[in-house]
């Protein structure tokens, strides 16, 4: 069976997984600015997409997202129930009863006693039945209950969008840095070869030792399993990345940028003399929300205590006989109307209830207030995170360009005859160690500001 998903995030065309359907060119309009597809490689079944857009599609496709939907409906068809309530209900009633025995009556006339049977041996009702609550203080309380219910799962979503972009933004950062380091060790292992090639010359010209060529060579050898398992971890991170966005693994993901791209945004200065808000916390939202329904709660316990009003009204059709020639009934209506009172005067459970009540929204009172503490905890944590990272970022960033210059330095003394091969591995190998910890830094930083967005409720955008 043929599985095909309309692509929005593709410019222009209707990407499947083994067709390729094209689209008027009118259509991609506006599209093309935000969106860069090579058409080769779309036809190839390759696409490239941003930040941005991995969000988009995840938030559309992964089963998470649409999953909390589907809760926010089913919480409003709960509502809808609640509300039916306040409708009258209208019923066909119908009965019939079999006399086994007729019941017997004595009575006297003239002074002397006779027996007489009463009723007949069949006896049909049939008719309509309506009944309509006039005041049922329980009712109105259950509505107000699943209103904030509603309420309630409409944030558990938010919730949920909320942990899936930073799912999906701490994914994005690990497949570029899974790309960033896998450029890295394979530009270290093709100037090891390169290194390797220079010392083989030398050695067949007599130039250098034997020693020089082994430790050349071994140079090479020993970054192969490294390049290999940076490819694997480049292969798994995109993976991780298509489980996310909820796409199939046969399409070929290519994302946008690298690290680097992102140093910029390390240095806007936009966490200083900034204030930081839980407001939009969605942990402190629920927590609100779901105090609002013990509230609310509390008040349903107390309506144990009220009175209801329920009003009636039937009209029937009653037919009594003695056999069961039904085409020969009689048949007689009659109707009424009428109102039905209940007084509670004593009910022992809804003490303890309400008391029960009370406490569970002293707890949550209690958690709710160690919960911000945690929360400020937490965002003084992902604030210090970041600043120690984007000092890191300076200063790799220098080490960088010290360890290039060193490495230059080192192939040049080797040339010359004045280094050794030892000088010029650890050359090499500082200048990778920098530049993996220079990606690493750079990392840290996103992860951390995607952390520090999720608890502020500050997801709903990438920034």
């Amino acid at each position: 069976m043929l599985k095909c998903r309309k692509m929005r995030w593709m410019a222009g065309i209707l990407l499947c997984t083994s067709i390729v359907f094209p689209v008027r060119a009118e259509d991609i309009t506006g599209i093309r600015d935000t969106l860069q597809v090579n058409l080769d490689d779309a036809l190839a079944g390759k696409v490239e997409i941003n930040l941005e857009q991995a969000v988009d599609i995840a938030l559309s496709d992964n089963p998470t997202i649409i999953v909390a939907g589907m809760e926010i409906e089913l919480k409003k068809e709960a509502g809808q129930e609640a509300y039916a309530g306040l409708f009258p209900d209208v019923s066909l009633s119908g009965s019939y009863s079999r006399t086994l025995k007729k019941q017997t009556m004595v009575m006297e006339f003239g002074g002397q006693s006779q027996t007489i049977q009463v009723g007949t041996d069949n006896s049909y009702s049939g008719g309509l039945v309506v009944s309509l609550p006039v005041f049922a203080p329980a009712l109105y309380r259950s509505i107000n209950l699943t209103k904030s219910d509603v309420e309630l799962a409409v944030e558990k979503s938010r919730s949920s969008k909320l942990g899936m972009i930073n799912q999906v933004t701490k994914a994005y950062y690990q497949l570029l840095l899974a790309q960033d380091g896998y450029e890295v060790l394979l530009k270290s292992y093709k100037q090891a070869e390169a290194n390797f090639n220079v010392v083989h010359e030398m050695f067949k010209q007599g130039l250098v030792s034997e020693y020089d060529k082994i430790r050349a060579d071994v140079q090479v050898r020993s970054l192969e399993p490294n390049v290999v398992s940076a490819r694997n971890g480049v292969n798994l991170a995109k993976l991780q990345l298509k489980v996310l966005m909820g796409i199939d693994r046969d399409i070929q993901l290519e994302i946008v940028g690298n690290l680097k791209d992102y140093e910029e945004k390390l240095f806007e200065n936009e966490l200083k003399n900034k204030t930081f808000s839980l407001e939009g916390n969605s942990d402190l939202r629920q927590m609100d929300l779901n105090a609002m329904m013990l509230e609310q709660n509390l008040k349903l316990q107390k309506t144990g205590y009220m009175p209801t009003l329920g009003a009636s009204f039937n009209y029937m059709y009653t037919s009594l006989n003695n056999d069961f020639k039904v085409s020969q009934y009689n048949w007689f209506p009659y109707s009424s109307v009428g109102l039905s009172l209940t007084v509670p005067l004593f009910k022992a459970s809804n003490s303890p209830k309400i008391r029960q009540a009370k406490i569970r929204l002293r707890q949550l009172t209690e958690t709710r207030l160690n919960t911000e503490r945690m929360l400020n905890m937490q965002v003084q944590s992902y604030l210090n995170n970041m600043t120690a990272s984007a000092e890191q970022v300076l200063s790799n960033k220098e080490s960088i360009l010290q360890a290039e210059k060193g490495r230059l330095i080192a192939q040049k003394r080797y040339e010359v005859g004045k280094g050794t091969i030892l000088e010029l591995n650890d050359s090499e190998v500082a200048l990778t160690q920098t530049q993996l910890t220079y990606n690493q830094s750079i990392f840290d930083y996103l992860t951390a500001k995607a952390d520090l967005e999720q608890v502020l409720g500050y997801g709903d955008t990438v920034k």
